[in-house]
């Protein structure tokens, strides 16, 4: 019984190796293993985002300032 499932478990093993390297020669394979078009993509993410947040804070600026300030003259009178 042992004999059995280790010769079926060594066909296996063979027959997945083998479509494993078939796979590895495939286009798709090599598509997806080339990663050269990430680093612009990223680039461009950073850029956006360092946007977004330049303009949100140059928006909200004066008034996050205020609630601060009013805030910290808040905690002078409490003394």
């Amino acid at each position: 019984m042992n004999e059995v499932i280790t010769i079926k478990l060594i066909v296996a093993t063979n027959y997945l190796s083998v479509r494993i390297s078939e796979f590895k020669r495939t286009r798709f394979y090599k598509a997806l293993s080339d990663d050269r078009g990430d680093v612009p993509g990223w680039v461009l993410v950073v850029l956006m985002t360092t946007g977004l947040v330049t303009a949100l804070w140059t928006i909200a600026a004066p008034r996050l300032t205020a609630i601060l300030k009013n805030s910290l003259d808040a905690m002078n009178g409490i003394r």
